[in-house]
């Protein structure tokens, strides 16, 4: 169906303004991290109804660590329990569970539920959810370029032999297709070190919504923006453009 075409099969989310939303509401930042991780329980279930294939959500950034450690620390423990929640929803939903991000800084503890979540839902072949953790865009191309560094050092690849193809096949998203859409919630219009090579011809929605009160007319909104786009890749859509 015509309609079909227009749901983007990989959308990509910055999660803002949990805190904000909470001191709003005279409560603390935590609570609204609280209830920013029930939103994205909530949103998983909604795009995968909508015919969205791929998901990938920005959850805890290489920055966020020069947050107050109290937060972080919050930030952490709401982190360890949805991991935790996420396998038995995961598996109800059919729903494959990834992480993206350098991992060495995250307490083993997290590590090892990062794992568990990874390979208990690894053979479920609905929507593939991608979370983001301790990630940064320039951090991860510098790990890719890193690893092709090393091959060339060790004569198993020249430097004319390297290609596009070859540097986002070494990034943390070499399973993934880039993004069709990019989501920003609350009125920030950046990407903030997130997905920076993906994103070369990936279609942006900003809203004003903290991301605690985005909920599937929000989504729906966002997705019916990307059905009005025309979506050239630098081309021509027709030769009547020319």
């Amino acid at each position: 169906m015509e309609e079909n075409k227009k749901i983007p099969q990989h959308v990509a989310i910055i999660l803002d303004g949990n805190g904000r939303w909470a001191k709003a509401k005279g409560l603390p930042r935590n609570y609204g991290h609280k209830q920013g991780a029930k939103a994205v329980e909530d949103i998983l279930v909604v795009a995968r109804d909508m015919g969205i294939k791929y998901l990938t959500v920005y959850a805890f950034s290489t920055e966020n660590w020069n947050r107050p450690e109290t937060e972080v620390s919050a930030l952490m423990m709401i982190l360890r329990q949805y991991l935790k929640s996420s396998i038995k929803k995961s598996m109800k939903n059919n729903v494959r569970c990834q992480v993206i991000g350098e991992r060495s800084k995250l307490s083993s503890d997290i590590q090892d539920a990062i794992n568990e979540l990874e390979t208990a839902t690894a053979g479920n072949t609905g929507l593939t959810f991608t979370i983001a953790i301790n990630y940064g865009s320039r951090d991860e191309i510098v790990r890719a370029v890193r690893k092709i560094a090393a091959e060339c050092e060790d004569g198993k690849l020249k430097p004319e032999d390297i290609s596009e193809e070859m540097i986002s096949n070494n990034l943390d998203t070499a399973n993934l297709p880039d993004p069709d859409l990019m989501i920003r919630t609350c009125g920030e219009q950046r990407l903030s070190n997130f997905l920076l090579w993906q994103c070369a011809y990936t279609e942006f929605y900003y809203t004003d919504i903290a991301w605690p009160d985005f909920d599937e007319k929000q989504l729906q909104m966002a997705v019916d923006a990307y059905g009005n786009r025309n979506r050239k890749f630098g081309g021509l859509k027709n030769d009547s453009e020319a």
